[in-house]
């Protein structure tokens, strides 16, 4: 249950959209002075060294930030997403890649609260080393302590949930957890990780079918392969589903998914998705 360690995956495709979409939410929510509440429910260590020898025994990030990064002036869509990157590596080299805490760290501003949540007894430690004075840090189960923490204070603002789903139970806990969050915070935006796995293994049908119906009027999902996919094993791509997603929000992911989709391609099978799958006129 706590052996996921995220560093052996760091800057890869899936965290690529995974940030992207988080960088886009957070500068839609610093258009006005008023202030937001940011919450994490699984916070991981915060950030990593690409030159960990975790992170190098896959170096899933060459296939993931590294070429991004080398183009980025490239992608002025994704500026707000780069400079979170940018304030971790000073150089010109990417040594270092930004989790979603340090990428939301990177937003705050002084009226704004930034509440984290980390299970593995290590990584929470780590991610209290990487984290600045100004973030609220949480040794909890985040699927637990979501509900206990809301409503925020201020009262607008994005949950990010990105659970490493190695239990096949987490699907369904994170439906559960949110048509909770949905009766305590009803106006927040969250926005949902979850992995395109193989077809023997995956569940992705299933959460996005529960997630179109905890509550909220609504549902964004994006999503992004790079690869086809295997019959039994590995992740061939990742998506993202927005709960009250900010305005145009579908319109950025319409132009940014398949710029991703060329860059990031492993073969021709690579592809992108961009869906509503609730959404009301009101």
């Amino acid at each position: 249950m706590l052996s996921y360690r995220h560093a052996f995956h760091a800057g890869n495709h899936a965290d690529v959209i995974k940030h992207a979409v988080q960088a886009l939410i957070l500068e839609a929510l610093c258009v006005k002075d008023k202030g937001y509440s940011y919450i994490d429910t699984h916070s991981g260590a915060g950030g990593y060294a690409l030159d960990h020898e975790w992170t190098q025994k896959k170096a899933e990030y060459l296939g993931g930030i590294a070429p991004l990064w080398q183009q980025r002036r490239k992608w002025p869509q994704l500026a707000g997403y780069f400079a979170a990157i940018e304030a971790m590596n000073p150089g010109d080299a990417l040594d270092f890649y930004p989790g979603s805490p340090k990428v939301a760290e990177h937003f705050q501003r002084p009226q704004d609260s930034l509440t984290l949540m980390e299970l593995h007894h290590n990584e929470v430690d780590l991610l209290r080393q990487n984290m600045g004075p100004e973030a609220a840090i949480h040794h909890r189960n985040g699927f637990e302590g979501l509900p206990a923490l809301l409503p925020p204070t201020p009262k607008r603002g994005l949950v990010l949930i990105d659970p490493p789903y190695e239990l096949k139970d987490d699907y369904q806990t994170v439906a559960t957890t949110l048509a909770k969050a949905h009766k305590r915070w009803p106006i927040g935006i969250y926005a949902i990780w979850y992995p395109l796995l193989a077809k023997n293994v995956d569940r992705s049908g299933a959460l996005k079918e529960a997630l179109a119906n905890c509550g909220f009027e609504q549902v964004l999902c994006a999503e992004l392969s790079v690869s086809a996919q295997a019959d039994d094993f590995g992740m061939y791509g990742s998506g993202m589903i927005v709960l009250n997603p900010p305005w145009k929000l579908d319109e950025q992911l319409s132009e940014l998914l398949p710029r991703l989709k060329d860059t990031l391609a492993q073969d021709k099978a690579a592809d992108w998705k961009l869906e509503w799958l609730k959404k009301s006129d009101s």
